[in-house]
Protein backbone atom coordinates (compact mmCIF):
# COMPACT_ATOMS: atom_id res chain seq x y z
CA UNK A 1 0.00 0.00 0.00
CA UNK A 2 1.05 3.35 -0.77
CA UNK A 3 0.07 6.63 0.91
CA UNK A 4 0.70 9.94 -0.84
CA UNK A 5 0.22 12.72 2.20
CA UNK A 6 -2.45 14.93 1.75
CA UNK A 7 -2.12 17.61 4.53
CA UNK A 8 1.96 18.40 5.09
CA UNK A 9 1.07 21.63 6.99
CA UNK A 10 3.51 23.49 9.27
CA UNK A 11 0.26 22.96 12.29
CA UNK A 12 -0.52 19.64 12.77
CA UNK A 13 -2.52 17.74 15.38
CA UNK A 14 -1.04 15.93 18.54
CA UNK A 15 -1.23 11.84 17.95
CA UNK A 16 -3.55 9.69 19.53
CA UNK A 17 -2.76 9.47 23.82
CA UNK A 18 -4.22 6.18 23.23
CA UNK A 19 -0.99 4.37 22.51
CA UNK A 20 0.48 1.77 24.65
CA UNK A 21 3.87 2.07 26.23
CA UNK A 22 5.97 -0.81 25.46
CA UNK A 23 9.34 1.39 25.74
CA UNK A 24 10.59 0.24 22.12
CA UNK A 25 13.65 1.73 21.45
CA UNK A 26 14.40 3.24 18.34
CA UNK A 27 17.80 4.27 16.53
CA UNK A 28 17.94 7.29 14.36
CA UNK A 29 20.29 7.78 11.58
CA UNK A 30 20.54 10.97 9.64
CA UNK A 31 23.33 12.17 7.51
CA UNK A 32 24.97 15.42 8.99
CA UNK A 33 25.05 17.92 11.84
CA UNK A 34 25.04 20.67 9.60
CA UNK A 35 21.83 20.93 7.51
CA UNK A 36 18.63 22.38 9.36
CA UNK A 37 15.96 19.29 7.85
CA UNK A 38 18.07 16.95 9.63
CA UNK A 39 17.40 18.72 12.83
CA UNK A 40 13.87 19.09 12.34
CA UNK A 41 13.68 15.19 11.22
CA UNK A 42 15.45 14.54 14.53
CA UNK A 43 13.26 16.59 16.93
CA UNK A 44 10.08 15.08 14.78
CA UNK A 45 11.91 11.93 15.60
CA UNK A 46 11.76 12.31 19.04
CA UNK A 47 8.72 14.04 19.72
CA UNK A 48 6.87 10.57 17.93
CA UNK A 49 9.04 8.66 20.28
CA UNK A 50 7.96 10.43 23.25
CA UNK A 51 4.30 10.52 22.02
CA UNK A 52 4.23 6.72 21.79
CA UNK A 53 6.27 5.83 24.50
CA UNK A 54 9.35 4.66 22.93
CA UNK A 55 13.10 6.23 23.20
CA UNK A 56 15.05 7.12 20.30
CA UNK A 57 19.18 6.72 20.27
CA UNK A 58 20.32 9.17 17.33
CA UNK A 59 23.15 8.28 15.16
CA UNK A 60 24.57 11.56 13.39
CA UNK A 61 28.12 11.68 11.51
CA UNK A 62 30.70 14.28 12.88
CA UNK A 63 31.88 14.62 9.27
CA UNK A 64 29.20 15.57 7.06
CA UNK A 65 27.69 12.41 4.56
CA UNK A 66 30.39 10.50 5.59
CA UNK A 67 30.60 6.77 4.14
CA UNK A 68 32.75 5.09 6.27
CA UNK A 69 31.47 6.60 9.98
CA UNK A 70 27.94 5.82 9.12
CA UNK A 71 29.29 2.21 8.34
CA UNK A 72 30.92 2.27 12.04
CA UNK A 73 27.75 3.72 13.14
CA UNK A 74 25.60 0.84 12.16
CA UNK A 75 28.48 -1.91 13.03
CA UNK A 76 27.97 -0.34 16.52
CA UNK A 77 24.14 -0.64 16.58
CA UNK A 78 23.84 -3.75 15.52
CA UNK A 79 25.70 -4.71 18.72
CA UNK A 80 23.61 -2.83 20.70
CA UNK A 81 20.52 -3.98 19.11
CA UNK A 82 17.69 -1.39 19.29
CA UNK A 83 14.39 -2.77 18.53
CA UNK A 84 14.38 -1.02 15.16
CA UNK A 85 16.05 1.53 12.98
CA UNK A 86 15.09 4.39 11.23
CA UNK A 87 17.65 5.02 8.51
CA UNK A 88 18.62 7.97 5.95
CA UNK A 89 21.87 6.92 4.29
CA UNK A 90 24.69 8.91 3.92
CA UNK A 91 25.29 7.78 0.19
CA UNK A 92 22.45 5.86 -1.71
CA UNK A 93 24.52 3.39 -3.23
CA UNK A 94 27.43 3.08 -0.61
CA UNK A 95 25.21 2.54 2.29
CA UNK A 96 23.16 -0.49 0.43
CA UNK A 97 25.96 -2.96 2.28
CA UNK A 98 25.72 -1.43 5.59
CA UNK A 99 21.44 -1.81 5.04
CA UNK A 100 22.34 -5.48 4.49
CA UNK A 101 24.30 -6.44 8.05
CA UNK A 102 20.62 -4.25 9.74
CA UNK A 103 18.36 -7.01 7.55
CA UNK A 104 21.50 -10.19 8.70
CA UNK A 105 20.57 -9.01 12.14
CA UNK A 106 17.15 -9.14 11.98
CA UNK A 107 16.15 -5.62 13.03
CA UNK A 108 13.53 -3.96 10.97
CA UNK A 109 14.06 -0.82 9.42
CA UNK A 110 12.23 2.16 7.57
CA UNK A 111 14.04 4.16 5.04
CA UNK A 112 13.25 7.82 5.22
CA UNK A 113 14.03 11.08 3.51
CA UNK A 114 16.52 9.38 0.70
CA UNK A 115 15.91 6.47 -1.07
CA UNK A 116 18.63 3.93 -0.41
CA UNK A 117 19.55 1.93 -3.63
CA UNK A 118 19.40 -1.67 -1.59
CA UNK A 119 18.40 -3.79 1.78
CA UNK A 120 14.70 -4.58 2.44
CA UNK A 121 12.52 -1.80 4.37
CA UNK A 122 9.44 -1.81 6.57
CA UNK A 123 8.45 0.96 4.61
CA UNK A 124 9.76 4.25 3.01
CA UNK A 125 9.10 8.15 3.92
CA UNK A 126 10.08 10.68 2.03
CA UNK A 127 9.06 13.69 -0.49
CA UNK A 128 8.52 13.94 -3.89
CA UNK A 129 11.94 15.80 -5.57
CA UNK A 130 11.40 15.65 -9.10
CA UNK A 131 8.33 17.41 -8.64
CA UNK A 132 9.80 20.09 -5.68
CA UNK A 133 12.48 20.96 -8.02
CA UNK A 134 9.78 21.27 -10.75
CA UNK A 135 7.64 23.49 -8.75
CA UNK A 136 10.34 25.70 -7.43
CA UNK A 137 12.26 25.65 -10.72
CA UNK A 138 8.72 26.69 -12.20
CA UNK A 139 8.44 29.53 -9.31
CA UNK A 140 11.93 30.97 -10.19
CA UNK A 141 11.70 31.12 -14.05
CA UNK A 142 8.08 32.66 -13.39
CA UNK A 143 9.51 35.12 -11.52
CA UNK A 144 12.36 35.84 -13.77
CA UNK A 145 9.41 36.65 -16.61
CA UNK A 146 10.76 33.44 -18.48
CA UNK A 147 13.67 35.27 -19.70
CA UNK A 148 17.71 35.54 -18.44
CA UNK A 149 20.28 33.24 -17.35
CA UNK A 150 20.36 31.01 -14.45
CA UNK A 151 22.99 28.83 -12.47
CA UNK A 152 22.17 25.75 -11.14
CA UNK A 153 23.67 24.71 -7.40
CA UNK A 154 23.64 20.80 -7.12
CA UNK A 155 23.90 18.61 -3.94
CA UNK A 156 25.12 15.55 -3.54
CA UNK A 157 25.36 13.91 -6.77
CA UNK A 158 25.01 10.65 -5.86
CA UNK A 159 21.95 11.24 -3.81
CA UNK A 160 18.56 10.27 -5.07
CA UNK A 161 17.25 13.80 -4.06
CA UNK A 162 19.70 15.53 -5.36
CA UNK A 163 19.50 13.70 -9.06
CA UNK A 164 15.53 14.10 -9.13
CA UNK A 165 15.88 17.46 -8.23
CA UNK A 166 18.15 18.04 -10.71
CA UNK A 167 15.26 16.31 -13.44
CA UNK A 168 13.11 18.80 -11.95
CA UNK A 169 15.04 21.89 -12.54
CA UNK A 170 15.55 20.59 -15.93
CA UNK A 171 12.36 20.10 -16.59
CA UNK A 172 11.49 23.59 -16.31
CA UNK A 173 14.69 25.23 -17.75
CA UNK A 174 13.07 22.97 -21.12
CA UNK A 175 9.87 24.60 -20.60
CA UNK A 176 11.41 27.91 -20.52
CA UNK A 177 13.28 27.79 -24.02
CA UNK A 178 14.38 31.87 -23.06
CA UNK A 179 16.29 31.32 -20.39
CA UNK A 180 20.28 30.48 -20.51
CA UNK A 181 21.14 28.03 -17.99
CA UNK A 182 25.03 28.57 -17.82
CA UNK A 183 25.92 26.16 -15.28
CA UNK A 184 25.74 23.59 -12.92
CA UNK A 185 27.76 22.78 -9.93
CA UNK A 186 27.77 21.11 -6.99
CA UNK A 187 27.82 22.39 -3.10
CA UNK A 188 27.43 19.17 -1.87
CA UNK A 189 24.84 20.52 -0.10
CA UNK A 190 26.90 22.81 2.18
CA UNK A 191 26.50 25.82 2.96
CA UNK A 192 30.03 26.50 3.04
CA UNK A 193 31.15 24.88 -0.36
CA UNK A 194 27.79 26.54 -2.19
CA UNK A 195 29.04 29.75 -0.92
CA UNK A 196 32.36 29.34 -2.16
CA UNK A 197 30.74 28.11 -5.72
CA UNK A 198 28.58 30.89 -6.03
CA UNK A 199 31.51 33.46 -5.21
CA UNK A 200 33.96 31.54 -7.98
CA UNK A 201 30.71 31.52 -10.57
CA UNK A 202 30.38 35.66 -9.87
CA UNK A 203 33.97 36.15 -10.87
CA UNK A 204 33.23 33.89 -14.75
CA UNK A 205 29.39 35.32 -15.54
CA UNK A 206 28.85 38.90 -14.59
CA UNK A 207 25.16 38.84 -15.26
CA UNK A 208 23.43 35.80 -13.08
CA UNK A 209 19.86 36.28 -12.86
CA UNK A 210 18.62 33.28 -10.88
CA UNK A 211 20.58 30.81 -9.02
CA UNK A 212 18.68 27.34 -8.43
CA UNK A 213 19.88 25.69 -5.29
CA UNK A 214 18.79 22.26 -4.33
CA UNK A 215 18.60 23.19 -0.74
CA UNK A 216 17.90 25.75 1.85
CA UNK A 217 21.59 25.19 3.11
CA UNK A 218 23.37 26.01 -0.06
CA UNK A 219 20.57 28.89 -0.36
CA UNK A 220 21.86 30.68 2.59
CA UNK A 221 26.01 30.52 1.27
CA UNK A 222 24.76 31.71 -1.67
CA UNK A 223 22.94 34.60 -0.36
CA UNK A 224 25.74 35.73 1.30
CA UNK A 225 27.91 35.16 -1.57
CA UNK A 226 25.78 37.62 -3.68
CA UNK A 227 25.43 40.13 -0.78
CA UNK A 228 29.56 40.03 -0.19
CA UNK A 229 29.64 40.78 -4.59
CA UNK A 230 27.05 43.52 -3.87
CA UNK A 231 25.27 41.34 -6.73
CA UNK A 232 21.79 40.57 -7.17
CA UNK A 233 19.99 37.44 -8.56
CA UNK A 234 16.80 35.32 -7.46
CA UNK A 235 16.83 32.29 -5.41
CA UNK A 236 15.29 29.49 -4.73
CA UNK A 237 15.67 26.49 -2.66
CA UNK A 238 14.06 23.00 -1.23
CA UNK A 239 13.45 21.77 2.14
CA UNK A 240 11.17 24.33 3.58
CA UNK A 241 13.99 25.14 6.24
CA UNK A 242 14.80 28.71 4.82
CA UNK A 243 11.95 30.83 6.62
CA UNK A 244 13.70 33.65 8.00
CA UNK A 245 15.27 34.40 4.62
CA UNK A 246 12.07 34.21 3.00
CA UNK A 247 10.44 36.58 5.66
CA UNK A 248 13.70 38.90 5.39
CA UNK A 249 13.36 38.59 1.40
CA UNK A 250 16.35 37.16 0.44
CA UNK A 251 15.03 34.07 -0.42
CA UNK A 252 12.51 33.75 -3.09
CA UNK A 253 10.81 30.39 -2.62
CA UNK A 254 11.29 26.92 -1.00
CA UNK A 255 9.80 23.77 -1.55
CA UNK A 256 8.68 22.37 1.90
CA UNK A 257 10.32 19.08 1.92
CA UNK A 258 8.32 18.51 5.69
CA UNK A 259 11.30 17.12 7.70
CA UNK A 260 9.91 17.56 11.41
CA UNK A 261 6.85 14.99 9.74
CA UNK A 262 9.15 13.09 7.79
CA UNK A 263 10.91 12.23 11.35
CA UNK A 264 7.94 11.58 12.84
CA UNK A 265 6.23 9.42 10.60
CA UNK A 266 9.69 7.01 10.33
CA UNK A 267 9.21 6.25 13.55
CA UNK A 268 5.41 6.07 14.19
CA UNK A 269 5.82 3.29 11.16
CA UNK A 270 8.70 1.67 13.17
CA UNK A 271 6.81 1.80 16.33
CA UNK A 272 3.65 0.33 14.84
CA UNK A 273 5.54 -2.38 13.03
CA UNK A 274 6.79 -3.62 16.47
CA UNK A 275 3.45 -3.60 17.21
CA UNK A 276 1.95 -5.38 14.78
CA UNK A 277 0.07 -3.20 13.67
CA UNK A 278 -0.32 -2.30 9.55
CA UNK A 279 1.78 0.27 8.18
CA UNK A 280 1.96 1.63 4.38
CA UNK A 281 5.04 0.94 1.89
CA UNK A 282 5.49 4.09 1.41
CA UNK A 283 4.28 7.65 2.36
CA UNK A 284 4.80 10.22 0.14
CA UNK A 285 4.69 14.01 0.47
CA UNK A 286 3.12 16.17 -2.18
CA UNK A 287 5.19 19.46 -3.32
CA UNK A 288 4.28 22.49 -1.73
CA UNK A 289 5.81 25.70 -2.44
CA UNK A 290 6.60 28.09 0.49
CA UNK A 291 6.58 31.59 -0.33
CA UNK A 292 6.38 35.58 1.07
CA UNK A 293 2.51 34.90 0.68
CA UNK A 294 2.30 31.77 2.75
CA UNK A 295 5.56 32.10 4.99
CA UNK A 296 3.96 32.51 8.44
CA UNK A 297 2.07 28.92 8.30
CA UNK A 298 5.29 27.65 8.23
CA UNK A 299 7.03 29.77 11.13
CA UNK A 300 7.29 27.34 13.85
CA UNK A 301 10.43 25.79 16.20
CA UNK A 302 10.15 22.56 16.00
CA UNK A 303 9.87 22.49 19.93
CA UNK A 304 6.56 23.86 19.16
CA UNK A 305 4.85 21.36 16.92
CA UNK A 306 3.67 18.23 16.97
CA UNK A 307 3.13 15.03 15.44
CA UNK A 308 -0.04 14.14 12.91
CA UNK A 309 -2.27 11.59 13.98
CA UNK A 310 -1.66 8.37 12.20
CA UNK A 311 -5.42 8.38 10.99
CA UNK A 312 -4.89 11.75 9.40
CA UNK A 313 -2.41 10.30 7.27
CA UNK A 314 -3.08 6.91 6.16
CA UNK A 315 -6.80 6.75 5.61
CA UNK A 316 -8.76 3.49 5.35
Amino acid sequence: MKIKFLAATATIALLSSAAHADGEKIAVFTKNQTNPLFASIRAGADAAARQMNATTQQYVPTKPDNIPEQMSEIEDVIVKKPDAIVFIPVDSKAMVAGVEKINAANIPVVNINDHAAGGKFVSFVGGNDYELGLETARYLLKNLGGKGNVVIIEGVRAASTNQNRLKGFMKALEENPNVKLLTKQTGNYQRNQALQVMENLMETYPKIDGVLSANDAMATGIIEALAGAHRQALVIGVNGTGIAEIKEGKLLATGDYAGFQQGCLGVMIAIRNLRKLPVPDEILFPPTLITKDNVQAYDIADDKRACPKWEDVVKK
